[in-house]
């Protein structure tokens, strides 16, 4: 595999922020509210995450759940995000504009790209790209925008299901924008999606769970994991999500083993003595 492979872990707190630095990550996408897809993270976080890591910090700018197809007042806070987060040490921004028809909202994302490269930071157009009706349109025109990465799961709920766009959009694509594929991504299944994709940047939550005992009382839940009317009989109701060193550490280490592309996926030993890094089998 490429050594210029670059690895993104989706953040949602400082907290998670030094779980992935700890386990080797160099950039993430920072945000809030994970359990809703990512919203923009708040001023502290950011400035935490600076100061303590040496992290390349891509923000995400959503003002709410839902879709992405966003009115005048949503945007105008867009905008006053994404200034705010520029001026405190974001390295870029992640967003996504669309029309009602699903289709890229030029308008909104020239406006959003025009502010970024004032400040000399990377532009990434999200997931929202998922949404699109006609993906050739859609990059074509966040191409001609000047949009420096498409995060994208190839129109699937997940990036192995969608293998086979993301294998075109980065063969078509790929040498005009960047092109990085993400959703349900792990140490299991990363080397699938390099081999069938091609792709050079991956991205990943490598989510674990902590438990929080005051989510539940007899009678009240605010668990946002569960979604059983007993829920709060259930030993896992007060967890909530984060990112796991331990499994940033695996996902890396899978995605940059130099033997990705000559093991055999029935062959467990040999895949584990790569996946543990401790020895490389002879060619």
């Amino acid at each position: 595999m490429s050594k210029n492979l670059e690895v993104e872990i989706c953040c949602g707190s400082y907290y998670d922020t030094l779980q992935a630095w700890k386990g080797g990550a160099k950039r993430v996408e920072l945000n809030s509210a994970l359990h809703l897809g990512g919203l923009t993270p708040s001023l502290g976080t950011l400035r935490q995450v600076k100061k303590n890591t040496g992290l390349k910090v891509i923000c995400m700018v959503r003002p709410r759940g839902a879709g992405f197809c966003y009115n005048m007042e949503e945007f105008e806070v867009m905008l006053e995000d994404a200034h705010i987060l520029l001026e405190n040490g974001a390295d870029g921004i992640a967003f996504g504009c669309l029309t009602a028809d699903r289709k890229i909202n030029e308008k909104q994302t020239k406006k959003m790209v025009q502010l970024i490269k004032s400040y000399n930071k990377e532009s990434v157009f999200h997931r929202a790209f998922d949404c699109v009706t006609d993906i050739n349109e859609a990059m074509q025109t966040l191409i001609e925008i000047g949009v420096d990465r498409v995060l994208t799961s190839g129109l699937k709920s997940t990036a192995i299901a969608g293998a086979e766009t993301i294998q075109y959009l980065q063969k078509e694509y790929g040498e005009q924008i960047e092109i990085l594929a993400g959703s349900g991504l792990n140490a299991q299944n990363v080397q699938d999606l390099i081999r069938k994709t091609n792709v050079k940047q991956i991205h990943s939550s490598c989510k674990g769970w902590l438990p929080d005992m005051t989510t539940c009382s007899e009678d009240v839940s605010f668990s946002y994991r569960a979604k059983e009317k007993n829920a709060c009989k259930e030993a896992i109701v007060g967890d909530y999500e984060v990112v796991d060193v331990v499994l940033v550490k695996k996902f890396i280490d899978m995605a940059t083993c130099e033997l990705a592309f000559e093991i055999e996926k029935e062959d467990e030993k040999v895949l584990k003595i790569c996946y543990d890094n401790t020895a490389l089998p002879e060619k």
